[in-house]
């Protein structure tokens, strides 16, 4: 989906669910700003639980999640994915990860994801005219309603930002 539609809030909502049913997880954000060396690392860190993991190249690290996370049910979250080759070095293919693991994936490119051949895409739609009316007044009036003497403005404020969640927030 386009920025601001809440891909990566959607991804920390569905962590926060989900993230005590798997054996260990790890939710790395803003990818494409990210080195791979430093996202492999924190990804190592988080899923094999220690400080000492030594990532020497990202050959290295892409063949240590590859023997390290096989028999480990985990939970990865990679948010803002902008190129296949990132997968590739981070979570290298899904026969990478134990039975019952889950790798989400966050990306404004659907061919990322085709590329990667992910089992399921969803796409990120804007919100319904009156779920961005609410989420507006909370930002804008500190209340689940506008008050009756903004509504027509608010309204303008909603069809402009064409129910983008960021772009609300913002204005």
């Amino acid at each position: 989906g386009m920025g601001g539609v809440g891909k990566t809030t959607i991804a920390k909502a569905v962590y926060n669910e989900f993230y005590d049913k798997f054996e260990r997880k790890s939710f790395l954000e803003k990818v494409r700003e990210k080195k791979v060396e430093k996202l492999q690392k924190q990804l190592l860190s988080d899923i094999l639980q220690t400080t000492k993991t030594r990532v020497s190249s990202v050959a290295a690290g892409t063949t240590l999640v590859g023997e390290r996370f096989r028999c480990l049910r985990v939970l990865v979250i990679l948010d803002d994915v902008d190129d296949v080759k990132q997968l590739d070095e981070l979570v290298v293919n899904r026969h990478s990860f134990g039975l019952g693991s889950r790798i989400i994936i966050t990306t404004r490119n659907e061919h990322v994801l085709n590329e990667f051949a992910v089992d399921v895409i969803y796409r990120s739609q804007g919100m319904e005219r009156e779920e961005a009316l609410e989420l507006f007044s909370w930002h804008a009036f500190r209340s689940s309603c506008c008050p009756r003497k903004y509504l027509n403005l608010a309204r303008e404020v909603v069809d402009y930002c064409g129910g983008l969640p960021l772009a609300l927030k913002d204005l």
